[in-house]
């Protein structure tokens, strides 16, 4: 996976050009957003209101107005990122597609919370878990567990970067920004828990 290693001297993202869509997914709508350098945001249940924030958020971190809308990327560099994205979460929640290729641009985010997204996107692969610990000693921070926990909340690329491959070390399944419920599911299309009765 590449994109932005780093937030430049402006800060994360500042004037980068985006674009974004909605994608329509059995767990709920998920905002999708992307740059030159690759998807940069996901966003669970993606309301209006949802919708509304998260765009004034990205806005806000970039200083440039999105492009694109509901189910329409637009033209732009970020435009083919958005539907690869698009195209390999329907084939991810297909059953059909395990490993994500889509460039990310991982300018929202960066120090402690960097190294671990990155340690779980490459080590924790579909239909295992890992523990906070687990991802703590993985980046040569043992002390870190509980820091493992809030880089998770923070993961602004979940499903894609798997933070719901992240449980307790006593089998409980620990936060999600998603909610429990969502992880539950995501869990269950991995085969990692049973599938929900309804």
């Amino acid at each position: 996976m590449n994109g932005a290693d780093e937030a430049d001297e402006n800060g994360p993202g500042r004037a980068a050009e985006w674009g974004w869509s909605l994608f329509e997914s059995p767990v709920g709508p998920l905002l999708l957003a992307a740059t030159a350098d690759g998807l940069v945001q996901v966003v669970f249940h993606a309301t209006p209101g949802v919708t509304r924030r998260a765009l004034d958020r990205l806005h806000a971190r970039t200083g440039r107005e999105p492009h694109g809308g509901r189910g329409a990327p637009g033209t732009g560099p970020w435009a083919g990122h958005l539907a690869c994205a698009e195209r390999e979460l329907a084939a991810y929640f297909a059953g059909d597609l395990r490993v994500f290729t889509v460039p990310l641009d991982w300018s929202l985010t960066g120090g402690f919370h960097l190294r671990v997204l990155r340690a779980l996107a490459a080590g924790v692969p579909y239909g295992t878990t890992a523990g906070y610990q687990d991802l703590a000693d993985r980046v040569g921070e043992p002390g870190a567990a509980r820091a493992v926990g809030v880089a998770m909340g923070a993961n602004p690329l979940p499903v894609v970067v798997p933070c719901h491959r992240v449980v307790e070390s006593g089998g409980g399944l620990g936060g999600f920004g998603g909610g429990r419920e969502t992880k539950r599911e995501l869990l269950a299309l991995e085969g990692l828990l049973p599938q929900p009765l309804f």
